[in-house]
């Protein structure tokens, strides 16, 4: 936050060489950028920002930025990538964002500022309420920092909204990268259970792909209870099986599960909107 002032130098091409001058230039920025007023940033500097801190070249497909004060206070700045990196799931990755204290670095990759689901989220938290000498072990325990979390979550589940119900397109996008991560959530963070539900998307025995439940219980049957479904391996076997033919004769719409974690997902989501999942293999 300290702004550092260095001699001004200009390129003499007759010398070939750096010629100094009397004056002073300012060499940073004084203001850390998530430190700055929202109206004073452009959408150009908040890309570039995500650049630096991802190591992405792509743009990302949204991104917050908010002051939040009350019990804890601190500063938030998290984006959503466009594209999943390369190790999404290698188990020994480390994931997290950075976390900074009054403007102080702290760490790079604070695991416990972001639920494992949503590893994948990048972003910088700036805490007015964490010591500076603030440890791994410190923060698995620090009431300030569940708070933070929490704060965190909502905020990506907010921007995940927002772009699933303006800019369709980008949200089916987004799925494809990101759709087999978001499952997880369902069964490590049942605070948040009912919103992650409405941000699934599923292929059906109508369409391919981007079925959501809410979708799918507004096209129900008249007299028809249950929301339908079937597991497989791949789409293909998913589509073949011989147990769809009745409800193809009969116009019901099955959901077509073929994601390794859907079977461990329907262990912890057994209705959606009073309408239990019911698979049609039983």
């Amino acid at each position: 936050s300290l702004p550092i002032l260095m001699q001004k130098e200009t390129w003499d091409a007759e010398k070939s060489e750096y010629v100094q001058h009397d004056e002073w230039e300012a060499a940073n920025s004084a203001n850390a950028l998530w430190a700055r007023s929202k109206k004073d940033i452009s959408d150009e500097q908040y890309a570039e920002f995500y650049k630096n801190i991802s190591y992405d070249q792509a743009a990302p497909l949204a991104w917050s930025h908010n002051r939040v004060e009350g019990a804890t206070e601190y500063t938030q700045l998290l984006y959503i990538p466009a594209k999943a990196p390369m190790d999404l799931w290698n188990r020994d990755r480390k994931a997290g964002i950075k976390l900074y204290v009054r403007r102080v670095f702290i760490m790079d990759e604070a695991e416990a500022l972001m639920p494992s689901y949503l590893r994948w989220v990048k972003g910088v938290v700036d805490s007015a309420d964490l010591p500076l000498n603030v440890s791994r072990e410190l923060l698995q325990e620090s009431r300030d920092v569940k708070a933070i979390r929490e704060g965190n979550t909502k905020k990506v589940l907010g921007m995940l909204e927002d772009v699933a119900e303006n800019q369709k397109d980008k949200y089916a996008e987004f799925w494809t990268q990101f759709g087999a991560v978001l499952k997880e959530g369902i069964g490590e963070d049942h605070a948040n259970q009912e919103r992650l539900a409405k941000l699934l998307r599923f292929a059906s025995t109508q369409t391919d792909a981007g079925v959501s439940l809410a979708d799918y219980v507004g096209r129900m049957k008249e007299g028809q209870e249950a929301i339908y479904y079937i597991t497989a391996d791949t789409l293909a076997a998913a589509k073949g099986s011989p147990q769809l033919e009745v409800f193809r004769k009969k116009g019901i719409e099955v959901l077509l599960f073929t994601d390794r974690v859907d079977e461990w997902m329907l262990s912890h989501l057994y209705e959606f909107d009073g309408k239990p999942l019911t698979s049609v293999a039983k």
